[in-house]
């Protein structure tokens, strides 16, 4: 798989996200896709001939061995990590989408006046988090968050925990007995798979803090604006009663003015 072709697609995104998204992307593609690549796919190999049984019985290895293994752990981890950065992309198509409409109102504007700074600014231009957008990310992080955690418990789970062990007894059918099957390089595996399993972790923190910075500063967005809102009718409402005392006023020296003159005319 192309990973630098999804870092390519996920590199937009990153210039519009926040600090956090940023450390995000670094830790998965740093921590988790390069040690994946490089390290962990040599460790596993060609598993399935090196795991080993005491019998010579035709298929009670390879019965065995899709017992214990029915996934591989790096298909697993690049399933994982497609999932994972799928949300994203849906972040890049919603700033596409955004800004295709506003270069369609600038050139509605300028026509070809339009000159190719301002189509190239506007490309590089990054967009806030507020809004349709705000929606778009959150969400996305969401679903980051719902995926980490289901691929974290499905390796749990079917590994019945993270550490591989080093003899598994097998005892399904076409084997003559109980077996006993071999693990290679057993305690090199456990610490990949402890290694990958805290970077996922590391990536669910970072998620975790990132949406809940996104949501407080939607808050103190709402805030603000119910704050000038109230300021407004106030200030409103205050130069409503200063209008109605200047008009009592008046009325009043009116009155006096007009009770004078009655009074010198008599």
């Amino acid at each position: 798989m192309s990973w630098a072709a999804l870092y390519s697609q996920l590199g937009g995104v990153n210039k519009h996200s926040t600090s956090l998204g940023k450390i995000w992307l670094s830790v998965l593609f740093i921590f988790r896709i390069t040690i994946l690549v490089l390290a962990a796919e040599s460790v596993w190999g060609d598993e399935q001939s090196d795991f080993t049984c005491n019998t010579q019985q035709p298929g009670c290895k390879n019965v065995c061995y899709d017992h214990f293994f029915p996934v591989s752990h790096i298909r697993l981890w690049c399933l994982q990590l497609i999932f994972v950065s799928t949300p994203a992309l849906l972040v890049a198509m919603h700033v596409a989408y955004r800004k295709r409409g506003v270069k369609k109102e600038l050139i509605a504007c300028k026509g070809d006046k339009a000159k190719e700074e301002d189509l190239e600014s506007l490309k590089n231009r990054r967009l806030p988090i507020t809004g349709p957008l705000w929606w778009t990310y959150t969400s996305s992080l969401f679903f980051r968050l719902l995926f980490e955690a289901g691929f974290m418990y499905a390796l749990y789970f079917v590994y019945d925990g993270f550490q591989m062990p080093r003899l598994v007894k097998c005892e399904q059918w076409p084997c003559p007995n109980k077996v006993d099957c071999f693990i290679s390089r057993p305690t090199e595996k456990t610490v990949f798979t402890i290694f990958m399993v805290a970077s996922s972790a590391l990536c669910i923190v970072l998620n975790v803090a990132e949406l809940v910075y996104l949501i407080v500063k939607a808050l103190m967005r709402c805030l603000a604006r119910a704050k000038r809102r109230h300021s407004y009718s106030h200030s409103s409402e205050m130069s409503k009663d200063g209008a109605l005392l200047q008009n009592k006023k008046n009325e009043t020296l009116l009155s006096s003015v007009s009770d004078s003159s009655n009074s010198k005319s008599i």
